[in-house]
């Protein structure tokens, strides 16, 4: 049971990932009035507030109120409490509250950091730090140390995320065409197996593209997925006419995409059967060493694709293939029982992090769509307010407690070499439309039935062109 929050020093150490946010001196908050919480998180010189209380507040304030209007008001609560526009100022009394707004504010942009791209955030920090300043010219300094610091952070998050949108973007490139070269002897498209053929170390890349991916969602892409129709549906908008804040999350919702379709894409391409099952075994593999990294979320996306309808219709091919530890891996991702064995497999997994004594053991990547719903239907199945107006805090802290655990995995450094010519190949592979696979599979092994084959008909048409 985790233990609640209570008033603490700010130098004292923290208490883990996961506890109850409560107000000071009291029991766990469950509801109260969005000013009681922002004076909440206002500290003073006797006071601040439990770390994991400014994260949970920070989060989920946003949905009320924008993060510069909260500063603001954070700003006006600190000038009132502790006479910061009186002169002379008490000495003593700013000195104590001093490292206490300092500490806050270097949460923020450090836990936040994309909140201070708007120059409102930048301008209310300067002007708290000088009305304080006059008393020891040291918190400009410190000041400047955490804007320095905030400049790079956020020049590095920019360049990132332009990198990570143009390849998820560019990735999608679809050739369907390439099904004519299955007639075409020696292959002229490249397969995975020409570029790597260990499992092992495709797993290991696989994991390097999730945890770059991850490194670039923040926190708040949750908060804005909350207000989306489908969260995984990218064209709905966020907090109205605001611009869509979710560019990363939806990054990663495409990667995760398009590995399925070229996991499929790989599986169909070959004109043999036996190369077929070959690639089967091969992608069979991969995921169970995706297992066995922690990595989850390549795991579904290689289990979806060998799922697809066109390569699940390939009864001769499977035929000729070693499934046994294909449908192992299946019944650890079977969403039965709202996906108990993948949510037991990931608990453990979340354990061994904990105890781990090497990056290697402490990577844990979720199956993120499942995460994404998870904290939609936490959102569906409680309102943000009670009926007396109240803020639902405790839906509030359970959004911290998933979002907070998702913020230690992604910080795990990826401990492989990286392989640049298999990481090129998984962005930059062309992959088969939906219609390019059923084509591709239609010319591995005949249709069955006369709905397939005038499918197979209408598809060589669209396709190729041909009649």
């Amino acid at each position: 049971i985790p233990l609640p929050l209570s008033v603490s020093d700010p130098s004292a150490p923290q208490e883990g990932p996961g506890p109850v946010a409560c107000l000071a001196d009291g029991p766990p908050i469950t509801s109260a009035s969005l000013d009681t919480l922002i004076q909440n998180l206002v500290p003073t010189a006797d006071y601040y507030p439990e770390k994991a209380y400014v994260f949970t507040f920070l989060l989920s304030a946003r949905l009320f109120i924008p993060p510069p209007e909260l500063l603001a008001r954070v700003c006006e609560l600190c000038i009132k409490q502790q006479q910061l526009d009186q002169s002379p100022l008490d000495t003593a009394k700013v000195r104590k509250f001093g490292p206490k707004i300092l500490q806050l504010l270097t949460e923020w942009t450090e836990t936040f950091p994309t909140d201070f791209r708007d120059e409102k955030m930048v301008g209310h920090l300067k002007d708290i730090i000088h009305r304080i300043a006059p008393c020891d010219e040291a918190y400009w300094k410190t000041l400047n140390q955490v804007l320095q610091k905030l400049s790079q952070r956020l020049a590095l998050m920019s360049q990132g995320e332009e990198s990570i949108v143009k390849v998820s973007l560019n990735a999608s490139s679809i050739s369907d065409k390439l099904v004519a070269f299955k007639t075409k002897p020696p292959p002229i498209q490249k397969d995975m197996l020409s570029i790597c053929n260990d499992p092992y170390t495709l797993a290991q890349q696989l994991t390097h593209v999730e945890l770059e991916h991850l490194s670039h969602i923040g926190p708040e892409e949750f908060v804005q997925a909350f207000v989306q129709k489908d969260p995984l549906d990218g064209t709905q908008p966020c907090f109205g006419d605001q611009k869509k804040k979710t560019t990363n999350l939806e990054a990663y919702v495409r990667w995760f995409n398009r590995l399925c379709y070229l996991v499929a894409t790989e599986i169909c391409m070959p004109a043999k059967k036996k190369q077929r099952a070959t690639v089967i075994e091969f992608f069979i593999d991969v995921a169970r060493e995706c297992f066995n990294i922690g990595n989850f979320n390549s795991l579904m996306a290689i289990i979806s694709g060998m799922n697809m309808s066109p390569v699940s219709r390939l009864k001769k091919t499977w035929g000729k293939a070693k499934t046994a530890k294909f449908f192992i891996l299946e019944h650890q991702m079977d969403p039965t029982g709202n996906f108990y064995n993948y949510r037991t497999a990931l608990r453990g997994a979340a354990h061994r992090s904990q105890t781990a004594n090497s990056n290697r053991e402490r990577i844990v990547i979720p199956f993120f769509s499942l995460l994404i719903k998870d904290i939609y239907f936490l959102n569906e199945g409680c309102a943000n307010r009670l009926p007396n107006g109240h803020v639902n805090f405790e839906k509030f802290v359970e959004l911290a407690r998933q979002v907070g655990e998702f913020m230690t995995w992604k910080q795990v450094e990826c401990p492989f070499e990286v392989d640049r010519a298999i990481l090129h190949y998984l962005h930059t592979a062309p992959i088969f439309s939906e219609d390019g696979l059923y084509l591709a599979s239609y010319e591995s092994e005949s249709p069955e039935n006369q709905v397939e084959k005038d499918r197979w008909k209408a598809l060589r048409s669209n396709v190729l062109g041909k009649t």
